[in-house]
């Protein structure tokens, strides 16, 4: 029987937020745990210490490229369905889910085929060259995950678009389920039966089929959109509508792999010329500690986001109603939530690096990959507050349906400053110089959300409705 998400509309702001955000919050986090626990074990395997690492380090881009264009589907098809329901307009929410399915599917064979056919141009890209040995292992790990790649793909696509049917929680054990699998198999590959990359790589694939294999189950039942076979032919008006909303998600990732990709090629570049990194034991370290620090970062970044995310169908119902008071009163919410979650991050960073680094295996290493780790954490994540801030207003501001504001954002802080800084700081300041492009970059960019946030204060009050007692 089919439901309404009318309760969206007049339910406790509050309770809301709980209710999507923290199912959300909780899937991102098991995403993100995907490779984060393939990069735990396989530091910690000491036949493949920091050269695994940093093959970790170069392949971890290329997934953000799928997961981009994955999020990308689903965040638009999740914000466009939560609008056309508010509006009341139900065939158009259908519609939308059928047509997402089918980008889902197209798109991530395409990019399996391409991942495949230009394996050893793409790792290169990525600055997989350091040595021969993560060459090797980066190569190795890189075949199986691009198998994997269709069965992800749709997997993180779905997940929105199951949330904006008013299930978080089927969300989030779907994820779940996926991890849980990838967490078991890892030590049993990479410790038992001594696979190495090999095994890192099949126990996350094995996790993605299980997530993905649940998606169509859960798509097959859905409660309130569920889409009819029509509705899998290409509608173009759709998808066009679906992709603009999803733009901002696409380029905060892609832009993300710009940003690593120059970020990589410099700390190949620019530790060649160190007096330690330039030794061939310890060239690949500064990109295994830098791709380790980004790691800290995606799970912060997951929590961050996962809370804006889950609001997403709250803020696209009640904009489509024409509820702007209440939209008013969960940006408020969420901006101060996203602070203190900006605020403990940065307490761990400042704090307790050593610890943090000692999980990903730094027992097994020179003394030169501990303190190059503990600096790299207090510089590249000082500005960790501003940086939760921005990527709440970036996702805020796409759910609004502000594509444009959101999208301009975006590009700014990954592109324009992201790459640009990563490029021109290490020129004068050398290694350091990549370290300090991620804080440069995240002032500049919070100078301007702050203007993009009094703007929608100021909007929402000229425009908003008499606030529904709930």
């Amino acid at each position: 029987m089919e439901q309404s998400n009318q309760f969206l509309a007049t339910e406790n702001i509050g309770k809301l937020m709980q209710k999507y955000a923290i199912p959300c919050i909780i899937s991102l986090l098991v995403g993100a745990l995907y490779n984060i626990v393939d990069q735990i074990f396989i530091a910690n395997a000491s036949y493949l210490g920091s050269y695994g690492n940093a093959a970790n380090t170069v392949v971890f881009p290329l997934t953000v490229i799928a997961l981009a264009i994955a999020v990308m589907i689903g965040d638009g098809c999740c914000a466009y369905v939560s609008i056309c329901l508010g509006k009341g307009e139900k065939t158009n929410a259908k519609r939308s889910v059928g047509n997402a399915v089918t980008m889902i599917i197209g798109s991530s064979l395409l990019l399996t085929v391409i991942y495949l056919l230009f394996q050893t141009q793409i790792i290169s890209m990525f600055g997989g060259t350091v040595n021969e040995e993560t060459f090797y292992y980066s190569k190795e790990y890189f075949f199986y995950i691009s198998l994997g790649i269709p069965f992800y793909m749709f997997g993180q696509a779905m997940n929105p678009v199951i949330r904006a049917d008013g299930n978080p929680k089927f969300a989030m054990a779907s994820t779940l389920a996926g991890a849980a699998i990838n967490i078991i198999l890892d030590p049993i590959f990479i410790f038992v039966c001594k696979w190495g990359m090999m095994g890192a790589a099949v126990a996350t694939v094995i996790g993605q089929i299980a997530t993905a294999l649940l998606a169509v189950w859960y798509i097959l039942h859905m409660k309130t959109i569920r889409p009819s076979s029509g509705d899998l032919k290409i509608d173009n008006r759709t998808c066009s509508r679906t992709l603009l909303l999803g733009i901002t998600s696409f380029l905060s990732q892609i832009s993300l792999v710009a940003a690593m990709a120059a970020i990589n090629n410099m700390l190949r570049k620019y530790g060649a010329l160190d007096e330690i990194f330039g030794q061939a034991q310890y060239a690949q370290i500064p990109m295994a500690v830098v791709g380790i620090v980004m790691k800290f970062f995606q799970i912060v970044i997951s929590i961050v986001v996962g809370m804006a995310a889950g609001c997403i169908p709250i803020v696209g119902y009640n904009i489509g109603a024409g509820k702007n008071l209440r939209v008013k009163d969960l940006f408020t919410k969420l901006l101060t939530a996203e602070a203190i979650v900006g605020a403990v991050a940065f307490i761990l960073v400042e704090l307790f690096p050593g610890q943090l680094i000692s999980v990903f295996g730094a027992a097994n290493e020179s003394s030169y990959y501990t303190e190059f780790a503990m600096k790299a954490f207090r510089i590249y994540l000082c500005m960790i507050i501003m940086a939760c801030i921005n990527k709440a207003c970036f996702i805020f501001l796409q759910a609004m349906g502000k594509a444009a504001a959101s999208t301009a954002l975006s590009m700014i802080r990954e592109v324009v400053f992201g790459v640009g800084f990563a490029i021109c700081l290490p020129i004068f300041w050398g290694l350091d110089g990549v370290l300090f492009s991620m804080p440069i970059s995240d002032i500049l960019t919070f100078i301007i959300a702050v203007v993009l946030i009094v703007r929608t204060y100021r909007e929402l009050n000229r425009t908003s409705n008499p606030p529904i007692m709930s």
